[in-house]
């Protein structure tokens, strides 16, 4: 009789071990599936389209964004993207915007450029576009000889620092504006060259080089 209580009793020991060894593996498996699991459905972010040059056969040799500094101003070109003057995509922002469809130098325009810029004042002055101060500070060159025509949205000329699209800005020091700017063009492309002349400075960046 005692001999098989002492044997119930070693069994119920060794069921009792086999559990928790079992419970025990089950643990470290799913701690180890876990994490893999998690991983592995994490999604992959999409690559940020930051121009469309390609389509008019301009290749890059550096990629966007590309700063420049003159005179304590820097301009940063984020995005550019390039749209044949009726598109859909060209008309909807002239229409938001209600940008001309002309410009100074370009009266028939071929295409609509729309640009995500960040200016930003390092030096020690207040740095504006205003009603009596509409010098350029920076251009865009896509062929020699070539005209390029800055325009600007009418929905914003009582504003300044837009964000959408800047019409007026002033920037004390240490202050920066990311916002867009539209351009007009009537010709074909060559290359791509950003200028800045501001304050007795000068910087030049070659995006598409000759």
């Amino acid at each position: 009789m005692k001999k098989t209580i002492i044997s119930k009793a070693l069994v119920g020991r060794t069921a009792v071990k086999a559990f928790l060894a079992t419970a025990l593996l089950a643990g470290l498996i799913v701690g180890q599936v876990g994490p893999v699991s998690a991983t592995a459905a994490k999604p992959t972010a999409a690559p940020i389209m930051r121009d469309n040059l390609s389509k008019y056969g301009l290749v890059k040799d550096v990629e966007l964004p590309v700063t420049l500094e003159a005179g304590g101003l820097s301009y940063t070109l984020e995005k550019i993207m390039i749209y044949d003057f009726n598109s859909k995509d060209a008309q909807n922002l002239i229409k938001q915007f209600k940008y001309d469809s002309f410009g100074v130098l370009v009266s028939k325009p071929k295409y609509f450029i729309w640009t995500k810029i960040t200016i930003m004042n390092n030096s020690k002055s207040t740095v504006k576009r205003s009603l009596y101060d509409q010098t350029d500070k920076w251009t865009i060159t896509l062929k020699k000889g070539g005209k390029i025509d800055p325009i600007w949205p009418k929905v914003n000329e009582g504003k300044i620092n837009n964000k959408s699209a800047f019409y007026y800005y002033t920037l004390k020091p240490g202050e920066q504006l990311p916002s867009y700017q539209a351009f007009l063009y009537d010709e074909d492309f060559q290359y791509f060259a950003i200028r800045m002349f501001h304050a007795g400075g000068f910087d030049e960046k070659l995006v598409v080089s000759y």
